[in-house]
């Protein structure tokens, strides 16, 4: 109802600016309202609040990873946007660079033009058209990281040239590019801690084997045994569950996001595009 949905709305408003890492958009495309965080149990403690200060009942599904996409190979790019109607038409004309970066560098953008060859005033309208196109990647839709873009060159019209086409000439660009960038699917690291009784041990390591878990060091400390690994975000939902089930409840664990890196064939599967 109406009264529900301002409820909702007033919920999250104030729950996000409590917590800035609470991240609220709403999709257009299927009416639902998806709430980011910083792991299952930073959301669920949310979602508790909300029903329970707020006394809002929604439906909420189960989480989804936050996945990203990046290129692995430089390619140069043409965007050229051209449109002729009655009066005025629209030209706007652009050759991006685009190069992987390490992992954590963001987009990088870039006028590297020498000359006149594009007005100035019309750099920033490329700028926007580059990171709009890039928060929709060729694989599975997921926003584009880790990349140099660079404007090297171009042409524009004394008449026909336009902010909006040198934005669009921005976007053609990305969508032509990206694809010959030989693109991956990049899936969130977490550095997890597990701190079992040693009689539990090997059902921590074989669990954390099913999640396709990288085992850094394992170490005791009295009678316990503390297990850290690297382990994909995704494969940790509902493991506060499954470690209470294997040990009897006697083991704790802790976790924070650590780096990205690329999904495997089966992974990339499951979600690319049909």
């Amino acid at each position: 109802s109406r009264a529900d949905q301002d409820k909702l709305s007033e919920a999250l408003r104030k729950l996000s600016e409590e917590d800035p890492t609470f991240i609220v958009k709403f999709n257009d495309e299927t009416g639902q309202t998806v709430m980011s965080g910083m792991g299952e149990l930073h959301l669920e403690v949310l979602v508790d609040r909300m029903r329970r200060e707020f006394e809002v009942s929604a439906e909420v599904g189960p989480p989804r990873v936050s996945y990203r996409e990046t290129i692995t190979q430089a390619i140069k790019v043409e965007g050229r946007f051209v449109r002729q109607t009655g009066g005025h038409g629209q030209f706007g004309h652009i050759w991006l660079e685009l190069e992987p970066l390490d992992r954590g560098s963001g987009i990088v953008f870039s006028n590297d033009i020498k000359g006149g060859a594009i007005p100035r005033e019309y750099i920033p309208a490329v700028e926007k058209g580059v990171r709009a196109a890039l928060d929709n990647g060729p694989l599975a839709g997921f926003p584009l990281v880790d990349m140099a873009v660079r404007l090297v060159d171009g042409s524009y019209h004394d008449v026909d040239s336009s902010e909006m086409a040198f934005r669009s000439a921005g976007m053609l660009a990305i969508r032509e590019g990206v694809p010959k960038g030989k693109p991956v699917l990049l899936e969130p690291i977490v550095d997890l801690e597990v701190t079992t009784p040693g009689e539990h041990l090997s059902e921590v390591i074989g669990d954390l084997g099913t999640r396709r878990a990288q085992i850094r060091n394992i170490e005791g400390q009295d009678d316990l045994q503390i297990v850290r690994a690297y382990v994909p975000l995704g494969q940790t939902f509902s493991y506060t569950t499954a470690l209470r089930s294997i040990t009897k409840g006697r083991a704790t664990f802790s976790m924070e996001f650590k780096h990205y890196e690329p999904v495997n064939d089966d992974v990339l599967k499951s979600l690319a595009r049909v």
